[in-house]
């Protein structure tokens, strides 16, 4: 804040010409990247910013850029009756690799056609082509992520290409799928931070003192890597045993061992919270074959044991995104966290559990209609600042559970 303080007093002896030209220069990163009708960045924040930018530079309400940024936001609008919401984004990639997941794991036939179906709409959505801001860190790095949703090849994220790669090699004739698993993996593993983890977006986004600029007040301006996304990724190179990703996965390994809680569990950065961060986890040592009986495994099923509630469920509150004012805060249970539990009590071998067992009578008793629903925000935009949520995780996630229940993984 002090130097803030500082450069508001030398803010009027910046020459007009440097300033002009550090606008022009922003004004051409932007509409570089304003993405179409899907939107600079494809999330609303950015989208938003983008059209106010053009409204304050001046750009005409004729503009094409400017229409079509308004028509961007206009897009996420959702409207039911006499009521309306505006959604923060759209993520058909990641719903679409996590329901083929779920399918894969029910088994049959049918579902597994299904599957297959989804990953055929995932496939030409890849992102091959040499762009993206990652590249500024990763130049040498071939493209080959997935994006959260319809287009926005500037900015794949490595938790979504981890999905649809897991899933592509689970699949049945998974041959098809192989060049785009490959360039996957070979893009997972060159954006890899230098501390062993992977973040969502980028590597080695972790300069922290940028957190306390005084319009960051959000806390969040950064990428750093996180257990959720290293853990995703750990399963899919786990799964495809690719000779060279070895070293990467070591270290990934490690900097899960690293990051595990004083208390068993895991952080999740980008689902409610520490149930999420868990399973993820978990599901991800199993796929690196470690041992049920690992100190770490034994901590982490303790931890989801004494967080059961009494009705056989799981739940967590976006609460606990600030420990410190809130502490552990008991929260109801909920479809989707119960179902996190159960799968990560799976991974950890402890499918024939008491407390596995209670977890699925839980979604058994609560479902309505073929389906599950709970009004809870199932994730964090921001941690402490805006929360999501994913309309899906209600659905696919049980079936998911319940399908490994049914068949012991």
């Amino acid at each position: 804040f002090m130097l803030d303080r500082a450069f508001r007093v030398l803010d009027p002896l910046i020459p007009r010409a440097m300033r002009a030209r550090a606008l022009r220069r922003a004004e051409r990163w932007t509409i570089e990247r304003l993405n179409g009708e899907d939107g600079l960045g494809a999330i609303f924040p950015a989208m938003v910013n983008a059209l106010e930018m053009m409204v304050l530079l001046g750009y005409g309400p004729d503009d094409p850029r400017r229409v079509t940024a308004k028509r961007a936001l206009e897009k996420l609008v959702v409207e039911q009756g006499d009521r309306a919401y505006c959604q923060p984004c759209v993520s058909p990639v990641w719903d679409t690799g996590l329901a083929c997941l779920t399918l894969q794991a029910l088994g049959d036939n049918e579902s597994l056609a299904g599957a297959c179906r989804g990953l055929d709409w995932l496939l030409p959505r890849q992102i091959l082509e040499p762009v993206g801001d990652w590249r500024a860190r990763r130049p040498a790095v071939r493209s080959g992520g997935w994006p959260f949703q319809y287009g926005n090849a500037h900015y794949p994220d490595l938790d979504d290409t981890a999905v649809v790669a897991w899933s592509m090699h689970a699949a049945q004739g998974r041959e098809r799928y192989a060049h785009s698993i490959g360039r996957s993996l070979d893009w997972l593993v060159g954006m890899q931070s230098d501390g062993g983890g992977f973040a969502a977006f980028d590597a080695d986004n972790t300069h922290y003192n940028l957190n306390y600029i005084p319009f960051a007040d959000h806390g969040a301006l950064l990428d750093p890597p996180t257990s959720d996304v290293t853990a995703r990724v750990v399963t899919v190179l786990a799964r495809a045993e690719r000779p060279q990703d070895r070293p990467a996965l070591e270290r990934a390994l490690a900097f899960l061992r690293r990051e595990q809680e004083p208390d068993g569990s895991w952080f999740g950065r980008w689902g409610t919270n520490y149930i999420y961060g868990t399973w993820s986890v978990l599901v991800a040592l199993e796929a690196a074959g470690v041992a049920a009986t690992d100190p770490a495994v034994v901590r982490a099923v303790e931890w989801l044991r004494a967080r059961q509630n009494a009705d056989g469920g799981w739940g967590e509150s976006n609460d606990s995104y600030d420990r410190a004012r809130y502490g552990d805060r008991p929260f109801v249970s909920t479809p989707y966290q119960t179902a996190w539990a159960v799968l990560g009590l799976i991974a950890a071998g402890e499918r024939a559990s008491p407390a596995a067992h209670r977890g699925v009578e839980f979604l058994l008793r609560t479902q309505q209609h073929g389906l599950w629903s709970h009004p809870s925000f199932t994730a964090p935009g921001f941690p402490r600042v805006f929360y999501l949520k994913y309309h899906g995780y209600s659905a696919y996630f049980p079936l998911w559970a319940l399908a490994a229940y049914r068949q012991g993984s």
